[in-house]
């Protein structure tokens, strides 16, 4: 599966099942710290970034509290999202 995490006015394409919660903010908190040599932690493996993906494979949507609006872009991907039927998970409601 492929989806979409949103932190704020970054977002990362993602390979792997929907994260709940708790996964959504740590993987959110691992990419955005760029350390060299930095591990990926085992509870975090099932997820990958993309560099590349089309958006109509895109099956799942979480946003995530981050600095900045989100950008119109993405905000356009998350709307394109909700009209095919994918629920947007969103971390401040905490609905999944």
């Amino acid at each position: 599966m492929v989806g979409i995490l949103v932190l704020g006015d970054n977002h990362f394409i993602v390979r792997g099942p929907l994260p709940d919660r708790e996964t959504a903010l740590a993987l959110a908190q691992h990419w955005s710290l760029i350390q060299i040599d930095q591990k990926t932690p085992v509870a975090l493996q099932r997820w990958s970034i993309c560099t590349r993906e089309f958006r109509e494979n895109l099956a799942w949507a979480v946003v995530v509290p981050g600095d900045g609006e989100i950008a119109p872009a993405v905000a356009q991907l998350l709307e394109e999202l909700l009209a095919r039927g994918i629920t947007v998970h969103d971390s401040w409601v905490g609905d999944w």
